[in-house]
């Protein structure tokens, strides 16, 4: 990662509007990690992350901004609400639970760079099992599973005699396969492929317990000693390669080093975002479920501090991983967080209420605005839609107009209304070429007699 802050902002501005503040914020502490890892090794270890925390209303971009970062820094994130946490003791998720959730995406995303990483061998191998569903290799005697009687899993009866095939000729017919299945004239072929089964798990432990983990732990070391049972589908090849592709790329994978990479940079890299942080900040001298709020902060706490989290895969530290905790704070205010956690977010940004022109911005300046997603869809029916710039100013307008009347949903608003400013449009789609004018009339004709009638406003927009 050697973007400088300057041009993780800039990177950051392709998908978010405004929030200069929250950006400055994320990009310094991104680039500190590359700073820390070309320090000694004596004082890298010394250099914590500043963790942040982000205040501002829903709807204005606080998860989206730790996404994106984490996205732009292809390093493993996972975002957690603190409101399914519960104190130890009670009935519920343990905050532990944050941290293998990130261990578990970070093997995942290095699994899917290594598979990336021997596509071509696996594909290769695809090629070569597909073809023998068509030109069978000569039958082999294997030995037989002594325990398959045991689970009940029947021996293959002996395979009927079938007459020689020459070895020039079964080469001859693998070649002429394989020519027709690079051409695409076998993807609809029906062929008879020998699949793993998929065990029903030995024992499921009740979800919101806490021991999850230990179920799914349990599962795969009791699963590993039992024989595979394998069973045969009809499937298309089309299908069958997927699966194959699948088994072949499994078998290139080293899962000790994926797992060892995984761990390390869940360790270095690794981002935990927890948001609605201001749902458990509890009354002072408060009893009931407030203590359980201050309970839960008690128990985030060793984990921004830094702390080693026993997860399926082996220890894990948390020291160097970088947490952002987000919130509105209507209610209660930053300085409610108990004393040792508000010290563990040294950084705080406030993110600002949207205003009509950060609406209208978002309509059309990033790179996924929702302009451009919906006249991609309706491109697929041989629509052309066009928004003027009235028209974008409109639907900005009556965005902000809503939200200030009814709740403030920032610009998760947008989406409601577009929906209903283009709905009859897709409703009545069929296909037929025609051309659609988004402009102010259009927009006040779809959102006025709605917007005036509050009630209405309320359950609708």
């Amino acid at each position: 990662m050697e973007l400088t802050p300057r041009e993780i902002v800039q990177e950051l501005d392709r998908y978010i509007i405004g929030q200069e503040e929250a950006k400055r914020a994320v990009a310094i502490a991104l680039r500190n990690r590359y700073r820390r890892a070309k320090l000694p090794p004596e004082l890298r270890e010394e250099v914590m992350p500043k963790n942040i925390l982000m205040i501002g209303p829903t709807g204005v971009g606080k998860t989206e901004i730790a996404r994106r970062l984490a996205r732009l820094a292809s390093a493993p994130f996972v975002k957690v609400e603190a409101t399914k946490f519960t104190e130890v003791g009670y009935v519920g998720r343990d905050v532990e639970s944050a941290v293998r959730e990130l261990v578990d995406a970070a093997i995942r995303m290095v699994k899917e760079e290594k598979m990336r990483d021997v596509a071509g061998e696996a594909e290769r191998m695809a090629e070569d099992r597909i073809i023998d569903l068509f030109v069978p290799p000569p039958k082999r005697a294997g030995a037989s599973n002594p325990l398959s009687l045991f689970w009940g899993m029947a021996e293959p009866k002996a395979a009927e005699p079938q007459p020689p095939l020459d070895e020039d000729k079964r080469r001859e017919e693998r070649e002429r396969y394989r020519k027709l299945l690079r051409l695409g004239e076998l993807e609809n072929h029906v062929v008879e492929l020998e699949i793993e089964e998929q065990r029903s798990p030995f024992m499921e432990l009740l979800p919101g317990s806490g021991l999850e983990d230990l179920g799914a732990s349990l599962n795969e070391a009791l699963g590993s000693f039992l024989p595979k049972k394998r069973v045969k589908r009809k499937l298309t090849v089309a299908e069958a390669r997927n699966i194959i592709l699948q088994e072949e790329a499994g078998k290139l994978l080293d899962m000790d080093a994926i797992t060892r990479e995984a761990i390390s940079r869940a360790e270095e890299s690794g981002i935990i975002f927890i948001d609605e942080i201001d749902k458990v900040v509890g009354t002072p001298g408060g009893s009931g479920p407030d203590v359980s709020r201050e309970g839960v902060q008690r128990d985030i706490l060793p984990i921004v501090e830094g702390s080693t989290v026993i997860t399926k895969v082996g220890p894990v530290r948390t020291d160097h991983m970088l947490f952002i905790a987000a919130g509105a704070f209507h209610v209660s205010k930053p300085s409610d967080l108990i004393p040792e956690l508000q010290g563990r977010f040294p950084i705080r940004v406030n993110l600002e209420s949207l205003r009509p022109s950060d609406f209208a911005r978002i309509l059309t300046e990033p790179q996924n605005s929702l302009t451009k997603q919906y006249t991609a869809l309706l491109a697929t029916e041989n629509i052309q839609l066009q928004f003027t710039e009235d028209g974008i100013s409109a639907i900005a307008q009556w965005a902000a107009e809503v939200n200030s009347r009814t709740e403030n949903i920032g610009a998760r608003r947008l989406h409601t209304i577009m929906e209903k400013i283009l709905e009859d449009v897709s409703f009545t789609a069929d296909g037929n070429p025609r051309q659609v004018v988004i402009d102010e009339p259009y927009v006040r004709s779809k959102l006025q007699p709605i917007a005036e009638d509050d009630d209405l406003s309320r359950y609708i927009l």
